[in-house]
């Protein structure tokens, strides 16, 4: 519902307004879902970049443990490169486990807004030249006129 401290103006007013709003929610949910495929796009490269650097990791530090055999150092080491792999994951898994939550809903909410029914109320409005006080008072030549009429805004309600 949106409200309009006017009286009505072009016959297909509330046919604009409705289409101008799902077409903007529209747009809004494929902005969203463009960025969750880019998300999951640098998930996968992450990813790929992650699990070779884990797997490099292990194999040196069992490499470096199997030369250093029975030293202390040499487990030290092993177990430093293989907790040094693991941190490599950590961003891919932050994308895949809660990066990409907020966005879906994002998605979805623009989607029900895109379908959810407009309508326009006329309030208060007492005769035809009421429509320019939700205007800025600009003359043709770009002056600004003190009519004294302050601009009023659309006022949504759901």
């Amino acid at each position: 519902m949106i409200d309009l401290d006017r009286e009505a103006g072009l016959p297909d007013e509330a046919a604009v307004l409705r289409d101008a709003i799902h077409e903007f929610f529209n747009q809004s949910a494929l902005a969203y879902r463009r960025r969750l495929r880019e998300l999951f796009r640098l998930g996968r490269t992450s990813l790929a970049i992650g699990l070779v650097a884990l797997a490099s990791a292990i194999a040196l530090g069992d490499f470096l443990a199997a030369l250093m055999k029975g030293s202390r150092i040499g487990e030290i080491v092993r177990e430093s490169l293989t907790i040094g792999g693991w941190v490599s994951m950590r961003r891919p898994l932050e994308i895949f486990l809660y990066d990409w939550w907020p966005i879906r809903n994002e998605a979805l909410l623009s989607d029900r807004l895109a379908a959810m029914p407009v309508r326009i109320r006329y309030l208060n409005a007492t005769g035809p030249d009421t429509w320019r006080g939700d205007w800025p008072a600009v003359s043709p030549r770009g002056d600004r006129t003190n009519s004294g009429a302050q601009p009023r805004g659309l006022n949504q309600a759901s």
